[in-house]
């Protein structure tokens, strides 16, 4: 994956042993602790600022948008609630790719949509085919009770077509899997892929959010650092105010970073995607539709043998058939004899 192949974690995820893997757990929750306290520590005296080092972890406050479950302590709640403001206001940072995210936003719904059908269609596709199978099982288990009700030649050809109909039920069986895993497994994959996407634009999102909320928060120290510069004796105050604005302005920085570099890879995530989708959609339509020629052919193969098998003797039973007819024809009965002429 071109946005994978050197992340750490995927390295150690994939090739650390047990005791490595655990190891590699435990230093990233101690990080995310350490953090955490960074976070807390910072602030305007009421141990409610985001510190320095918690500008990464700050870029996930409110984790969803700002409708994550509620924070465990006090900076958490006030990150969560800033975020809930700023997604409420609706006022958030531009930025020069905006339209080009709300066209793909729009294309990304669209196509959910259109692939929910899709796979729906896909999905009953299969199990009609499933049915079939089943039907033709049934269809051949009664002719196959009826030729050995009926016996003798007659039988033997009823007992054929039984046994062509089960021929036919485990093609059809064949068929149903065939699609299952062709048809209707790909397009489910498409959904996770989509619904993959739908993530990543709301991480975008996210990372949206938390940097219009921390400019919000600037906006708002500078306001009371003017303030408090401006009334005599706030001299404390002020200095407080102004080391909790370098803090915001800090963090500030790191989420203009991520949040850019955020857009940037869901950029070249949609396109990698758009472009994969369309030639893999094309193998998928043309895989199944080559399954369906094939199918066919095989079943027309086999009802093709079992006419000649049915024509044997076909000939000869008819004219036995016929000079029984003629001579039951000929037979007087009540109603053709005629009048005797003593009547």
């Amino acid at each position: 994956h071109p946005e994978l192949w050197d992340s750490t974690c995927l390295v150690a995820f994939l090739r650390a042993d047990d005791v490595s893997f655990q190891h590699a757990k435990n230093t990233s929750k101690a990080e995310d602790n350490a953090k955490q306290n960074v976070s807390n520590l910072g602030g305007d005296g009421s141990g409610m600022m985001m510190g320095t080092g918690g500008g990464s972890s700050g870029m996930m406050m409110g984790g969803a948008g700002a409708f994550n479950i509620a924070p465990k302590n006090a900076a958490g709640i006030k990150k969560w609630f800033s975020e809930a403001k700023t997604t409420f206001s609706g006022d958030l940072v531009s930025s020069p790719d905006d339209d080009l995210f709300d066209e793909i936003e729009r294309y990304v719904e669209a196509l959910n949509v259109q692939m929910k059908r899709v796979s729906n269609q896909a999905a009953g596709l299969t199990r009609k085919s499933r049915e079939v199978a089943n039907g033709l099982f049934e269809f051949g288990l009664a002719f196959h009770q009826l030729g050995q009700s009926e016996g003798e030649e007659l039988g033997t050809k009823l007992q054929l077509m039984g046994g062509t109909a089960d021929t036919l039920s485990g093609m059809a069986a064949t068929r149903a899997d065939a699609e299952l895993r062709r048809l209707e497994e790909p397009f489910k994959d498409y959904l996770k892929t989509v619904h993959a996407v739908k993530l990543a634009l709301g991480r975008r999102h996210d990372k949206r959010v938390s940097y219009t909320a921390l400019l919000h928060e600037i906006q708002t120290r500078e306001v009371s650092l003017h303030r408090a510069r401006m009334t005599p004796g706030s001299e404390g105050r002020a200095y407080s105010t102004e080391m909790s604005l370098q803090r915001y302005q800090a963090a500030a920085n790191v989420a203009q970073e991520e949040y850019a570099e955020c857009s940037q890879r869901v950029l070249r995530e949609v396109d990698r995607f758009k472009r994969e989708k369309a030639e893999e959609m094309k193998v998928v339509v043309l895989d199944f539709i080559t399954l369906q020629i094939e199918v066919e052919r095989a079943m027309e193969k086999v009802w093709g043998e079992l006419v000649p098998k049915l024509e044997e003797g076909g000939d000869v039973q008819g004219g036995v058939q016929e000079q029984q007819y003629q001579q039951m024809q000929m037979q007087p009965t009540m109603a053709n004899i005629p009048p005797s002429s003593s009547q």
